[in-house]
């Protein structure tokens, strides 16, 4: 068993809470756990597309993990946390490449929608992109608009197999203007910062919980925060063996982990 006294669990979905549609029971009985000792739990997903509210729901209905929205923060949320603290009042515009829960985070804190030279040019996952959509973003970057990722992941899992995730429009974007983008998900500090402001907790309160090295702990390592690897999704042992840099915790299952 490994002790610990975290405040505050930054926790992965994919991989760490279940794997796709199939169940992880240890995942549930870890946020059990932290509830019952009065933990706070953030789910920190680089997801764009979903709203807090729908990530909570299938959390509840289909893994028997009982949270809410507000336990949710999502690369869209992080994206609009981070503009909205580095423009004014008269920087707001923004063209958007994704789906509605980027659309409606960026919208609740006060950007608007235009191709009108905007100020920002956001790119992440569209499950229905148009070749029109990118030409726009990539031209309007080329104009001088600010370029942002939501969040680099290549590919995204689902019934179909890897897909094409938001990184591969995020990159073409880049190639296409010679442009590096403000990147927002992990492996960037920026969506540990934003998830640390929203949490009230000092870095040496927080954990970072994840099944993937270069997402989950390197976002970790990269904000400087301790980190926990289950062995439950991607990284495998072999991987971590050939890592400079360990995750401060490894477990082979969340019920090897007790919450002090």
């Amino acid at each position: 068993m490994t002790k610990n006294s975290y405040q505050g669990y930054f926790i992965d979905l994919d991989g760490t809470m279940y794997r796709g549609k199939e169940r992880i029971p240890a995942a549930a009985r870890f946020i059990l756990r932290l509830q019952s000792a009065g933990k706070q739990v953030l789910f920190v997903t680089n997801n764009s597309t979903r709203s807090p509210h729908d990530v909570a729901t299938n959390l509840q209905n289909n893994h028997d993990i009982n949270v809410n929205s507000y336990n949710v923060y999502t690369s869209a949320l992080a994206t609009a946390d981070y503009l909205d603290q580095l423009a004014d009042a008269s920087h707001r515009s923004v063209y958007i490449v994704g789906e509605d829960g980027l659309k409606s985070a960026l919208a609740k804190k006060g950007f608007r929608e235009t191709t009108d030279h905007p100020d920002y040019v956001v790119v992440g996952l569209d499950s229905h992109v148009k070749y029109d959509q990118l030409a726009t973003a990539v031209l309007l970057i080329r104009s001088g608009a600010k370029f942002v990722g939501t969040n680099p992941d290549s590919n995204l899992p689902n019934e179909r197999g890897m897909v094409p995730g938001a990184g591969s429009f995020v990159k073409l974007v880049e190639y296409a203007t010679q442009t590096k983008p403000i990147m927002i998900g992990k492996p960037s500090p920026i969506i540990m910062e934003m998830a640390l402001k929203k949490s009230g907790l000092q870095k040496k309160d927080v954990v970072m919980v994840g099944d993937n090295y270069h997402t989950d702990i390197e976002a970790a390592i990269n904000f400087g925060i301790d980190s926990l690897l289950v062995y439950t999704g991607l990284s495998t042992k072999k991987d971590i063996a050939a890592e400079q840099i360990k995750p401060t915790h490894e477990v082979d299952s969340l019920d090897e982990w007790q919450v002090n």
